[in-house]
Order: structure tokens, then sequence, then C-alpha cells
């Protein structure tokens, strides 16, 4: 059985499908088995969700929208 440090250590290439199947059984068992290994597998399938809806390049108004969120916040404050 593979160690959490071993797990660790292959889980990117077991969420990209890049192990044999031979080590993906051992991913597999290991993860039957551990509860933490199995928190960190859902993190980061988490993660990989998240980051595919990041947009590549900051969008083409960002220093308008920064000074509006500024502007925004401002009016709040000397609201509160």
């Amino acid at each position: 059985m593979l160690t959490c440090k071993q797990q660790v250590a292959r889980s990117s290439d077991y969420l990209d499908g890049q192990l044999t199947f031979r080590e993906r059984l051992l991913v597999r068992h290991h993860l039957l088995f551990c509860p933490n290994c199995r928190r960190f597998i859902k993190q980061m399938r988490l993660l990989n969700a998240t980051l595919k809806h990041v947009p590549q390049a900051p969008p083409a108004d960002l220093e308008a929208t920064v000074e509006r969120m500024v502007r925004e916040r401002s009016r709040h404050q000397k609201g509160d």
C-alpha cells in the first residue's frame, strides 16, 4: 500500500489520468482506506474545477473596474 506521501506525489498524475493501470490501482487502494487523502483528492478536484473558470487574461477594463470598486468602498465607508 502507498504511504500518504507517495499518494500526494501521484495525485496530479492520478487526476490527469497519467498513471499506469497498476499505479491507479495502488492509488485507489490507498484512497479506500485513507480519509485524509480522499479529502485531499476532493480538494484538488475542486481546485482544478475552480481554476478552469478563472479567466486567462485580465479583463480589458480592469483599471476602470478597480477605480469603481474603490469609489464604491469609499462611499459605503462614509455612510457607516
